[in-house]
């Protein structure tokens, strides 16, 4: 019998693409598990590239700088609204499920893309690689979170900083590998549209590896030794659940969601405009720097912003995850005055200041999943993670507005060098107080807000049992 104020959970069946075909077997190593998310974020991660197709883009079907970024722009857009109102799809069906749909979208993506511009009508590449591929972004960007962090509740942040590190990491590939299709194929419409088709095949073998390996593990599986009522004894870990529909009731959600979107437009600030920010600051001294060196800048950023998801993350298992962000928003506020206050009066203090910002950018995208776990429980964690990253559509927006806007008026000035941007460092540091803040708030989630114990009946005539809860 069911005690008051237990949920009965019968069994379902389903094809190839059900969450309980994809049950793992006891033998099964959790390992695996990491390489299926990297084969999706790496491929998605190809968004961060985009630039690479700008110029051949606007020579060969004579496009503006801002109708050329309208596809990456529709693609964020569509990130964050296909995580926010998938999630609870993904949760439902599964990863594997999560993961073909992200598949069949951002490869198809390419494909339109390709006979968009094989044929001059650019609505189509803004279609392909926008809408449809946006959605492909967004569901494979959440598809793995819940699945990493039930099969490693003892190192959540190291398992979801993996795989979120291949987003992040994704166009270390792909802009090189674009590159020379491009040199190969051509510039022109035909070398574009062939390119966009290699992409589209490449990425949908790429990430069937991810679909075929992934599994979730059975219920009641914890890994050998790990006591869950050891880790829950740390503060704001806890071993109750969540629902996506009461996360959102919640204060510790909307501190959360502060946190996140400050801690982001901090960084895509400085990583949207890196190239002629460094070039502008240093213009006026007796070492300008040149194109190529802005360029190479700009590598280090993203290098920076790839290992800080996996370093940080893995260090927010030791540290715990508020006291990491109280490091993502506390010391990169500091780094931000530093940079004000040396102007263009040290290079080195200006570049290594910016990689700690943006390696906290990185960290910051793949602690706040296993920040949720902590708080929410792993039950619609992927949910409840999609609903936070429309916080990256707002910062996405917020932090190049910020930077551009506020450089703009200050060239109109009369103004060059440092003052060009000394205000937007000021609002960054000011963001990141706030973020600092709203941390500082959040404390263990209430009782009201937990779903009632699950209760799992495997085969008819059998007795259910407890699957945790409150």
């Amino acid at each position: 019998m069911l005690e008051d104020g237990q949920k009965l959970i019968l069994p379902t069946s389903g094809g190839f693409l059900s969450r309980s075909r994809t049950i793992a077997p006891p033998t099964w190593s959790r390992w695996l598990v990491p390489p299926a998310a990297l084969s999706v974020h790496l491929s998605i991660g190809q968004a961060y590239s985009w630039s690479v197709f700008k110029p051949p883009l606007e020579k060969a079907l004579d496009l503006s700088g801002t109708q050329s970024a309208l596809p990456f722009q529709l693609g964020i857009v569509m990130l964050g609204l296909s995580a926010a109102f998938g999630g609870p799809l993904v949760e439902r069906n599964g990863p594997r499920w999560a993961m073909f749909v992200s598949m069949v979208c951002f490869a198809s993506g390419f494909l339109i893309s390709a006979l968009g511009v094989a044929t001059s009508q650019y609505w189509l590449v803004v279609l392909g690689y926008g809408f449809v591929g946006g959605i492909g972004l967004g569901i494979g960007y959440i598809s793995p979170v819940s699945t990493l962090m039930k099969w490693f509740p003892d190192r959540p942040g190291m398992a979801t900083g993996i795989a979120i590190m291949g987003f992040g990491g994704g166009a270390l590939i792909a802009s090189p590998w674009s590159t020379q299709m491009l040199g190969s194929f051509g510039a022109g419409t035909g070398g574009i549209a062939k390119t966009f088709l290699v992409h589209g095949v490449v990425y949908a073998v790429f990430m069937s590896l991810g679909v075929l390996l992934v599994r979730v593990p059975a219920d009641g599986w914890l890994p050998k030794g790990w006591d869950p009522a050891k880790a829950a004894a740390r503060a704001l870990v806890t071993t109750a659940n969540v629902s996506a529909r009461n996360a959102i009731r919640t204060p510790q959600f909307w501190f959360l969601w502060v946190v996140l979107c400050f801690n982001v437009t901090a960084g895509i600030g400085i990583l949207e405009k890196a190239a002629p920010m460094i070039q502008d600051f240093f213009a006026n001294t007796a070492t300008p720097i040149s194109v190529s060196a802005a360029a190479g800048f700009v590598a280090l950023l993203s290098l920076a912003n790839m290992t800080g998801r996996i370093v940080w993350s893995s260090t927010s298992d030791l540290i715990g995850r508020k006291n990491m962000y109280r490091v993502y928003l506390g010391v990169g506020a500091v780094l931000y005055l530093i940079i004000s206050l040396a102007g263009d009066s040290h290079t080195v203090v200006f570049i290594l200041c910016a990689l700690g910002i943006l390696s906290f950018y990185g960290g910051g995208f793949a602690t706040v999943p296993a920040y949720l776990k902590d708080l929410f429980g792993t039950y619609q964690v992927g949910a409840i993670h999609g609903r936070l990253l429309t916080a990256w559509s707002i910062a996405g927006v917020l932090g190049p507005l910020i930077v551009n806007a506020i450089a703009d008026s200050q060239k109109a000035a009369g103004k060059t060098g440092p003052a060009l941007y000394t205000t937007s460092l000021y609002i960054m540091i000011g963001l990141l107080v706030v973020g600092f803040l709203s941390n500082e708030m959040i404390r263990p989630v209430k009782d009201k807000y937990h779903e009632p114990p699950l209760v799992t009946v495997d085969e008819p005539g059998t007795l259910a049992t407890p699957q945790g809860g409150s």
